[in-house]
């Protein structure tokens, strides 16, 4: 019965074991599919995080390059062939309208038409061996040949379908739990009557008694057989008593020194114990903080990174405002200076506009009062000169010839002169203003050319 419950026991130690094993193979392959799981997103948001990085990068300074369009079309891989879907581009869309549409295949009277349609050697095919000419010729082997091959690629594809039938190896962690058999039924046993009971127990009672006696007798005989080594035995014995004594003296003594050395060793354990559970606990606690401060010094060099990185976007920033506020103001200074030239223009011209029109009249209203002068002075002069015709003689008349011609020829002679000099001035004040412009054109071409850099 002992041993029946023992072995009981260890059997279901044993199922528990398997049990336990099966569970934490069955959690640790889960941990596993989580754990490949969560790699797998970790390395798809790297590579994402790096291509975006990878972008920006190639906008930090603000250069966009012109699209290439004999390299696009000469590479198969670029986005003009192959144009990526995360980019914005779907190729699939719209595929359904490719899709044939035909009433013959797609339903089922369509395709009871479509049978009948067809002629009878396409549903009902005739083949047609051919026949063998007995002999050595090159038809029969070449036959042979080709039966042999269909024999053999035959045997490949039971082969191969066999082994789509097997049955695969069981996975390291996953184990089908094998259910232990029924036990089998208790046996029963008649239960006997009192008498017959009360019987077989005094039987067993006499079997005993015959049993201890039948040894006590053995040992009599063995014991009168060796009575003289008994006793001899005896003598040494009584031999040795100091013998004996210090025995257990020095055994007494070893026990102690060995209980001493017990406590001593002891006392060592619990003494290490205790410095390896402080020793154990302080690196524990600089383990602890020395990881705390390992992601924090990574923490604080990612925001020092993303610091830069937003110092340097700033920057960047700010020299592209600055710039564009100094092409704003330069603009806005050439639109004043443009403003101001064609106010003074207008300006210009509408001051030459008002003196032409003034001269114009001092001139009109200067030529008729001169004509109306001339007019009273010919008239005036008129009477004088036919008072003198009819007074004066031929040596009066030749002297007023003479006086015409004179006042005539002096004062055109004089103008000439005066107009000739005055040309002189104008031509040297000219060429000084045309040295003046051509020596400040240079400038004025550099200045034009760096407001439109």
């Amino acid at each position: 019965a002992v041993v029946s419950t023992q072995s009981t026991g260890e059997k279901r130690e044993e199922d528990n074991n398997n049990t336990n094993t099966e569970r934490l193979n069955a959690i640790w392959s889960k941990k596993q599919v989580a754990k490949d799981a969560k790699f797998k997103k970790m390395r798809t948001e790297n590579i994402k995080a790096l291509r975006k990085l990878a972008a920006e990068r190639e906008k930090v300074e603000g250069k966009l390059s012109r699209r290439n369009v004999v390299s696009d079309y000469s590479s198969f891989a670029s986005q003009v062939y192959a144009p990526q879907t995360r980019v914005g581009v779907f190729l699939d869309r719209g595929s359904e309208l490719y899709n044939v549409k035909n009433r013959y295949l797609n339903t089922y009277e369509g395709l009871l038409e479509l049978e009948n349609s067809l002629p009878d050697c396409v549903t009902q095919p005739r083949i047609k061996l051919p026949t063998l000419v007995a002999g050595k010729g090159g038809a029969k082997k070449r036959f042979e040949k080709r039966l042999k091959e269909l024999d053999d690629t035959a045997e490949l594809i039971k082969l191969e379908k066999e082994k789509q039938f097997e049955v695969p190896a069981p996975p390291r962690f996953l184990q089908k739990v094998v259910r232990p058999p029924p036990r089998p039924p208790t046996p029963s046993v008649e239960t006997p009557s009192e008498e017959d009971e009360k019987r077989e127990l005094a039987v067993i009672f006499l079997q005993q008694l015959l049993r201890g006696r039948a040894v006590q007798n053995m040992m009599q005989e063995g014991k009168e057989k060796r009575m003289e080594l008994i006793d001899e035995l005896r003598s040494t014995e009584s031999l040795k008593p100091e013998e004996d004594k210090k025995i257990k003296e020095s055994k007494k003594a070893a026990r102690g020194v060995q209980r001493k050395q017990r406590m001593m060793h002891h006392k060592e354990s619990l003494a290490n114990e205790m410095l390896e559970g402080m020793g154990g606990k302080n690196i524990g606690q600089m383990a602890d903080f020395l990881s705390k401060e390992l992601v924090r010094l990574q923490e604080e060099q990612r925001i020092h990174a993303f610091a830069l990185l937003a110092e340097r976007k700033r920057r960047m920033r700010e020299a592209e405002e600055s710039g564009k506020r100094q092409v704003e103001e330069r603009r806005r200074m050439e639109e004043d200076e443009i403003w101001r030239q064609m106010c003074n223009c207008h300006q210009g011209t509408m001051e030459t506009y008002l003196e032409d029109i003034i001269v114009r009249s001092v001139d009109k209203t200067a030529d008729e009062q001169a004509r109306q002068e001339i007019q009273t002075k010919a008239e005036q002069i008129n009477e004088i000169a036919y008072e003198m015709e009819s007074k004066r003689d031929r040596l009066q008349s030749e002297n007023m010839v003479a006086e015409l011609v004179y006042s005539f020829l002096l004062p055109e002679v004089e103008k000439e002169t005066l107009r000739e000099n005055v040309k002189r001035e104008q031509r040297r004040h000219i060429l000084a203003a045309h040295s003046v412009i051509h020596a400040q054109t240079p400038d004025i071409e550099k200045e034009g050319g760096s407001s439109k850099k």
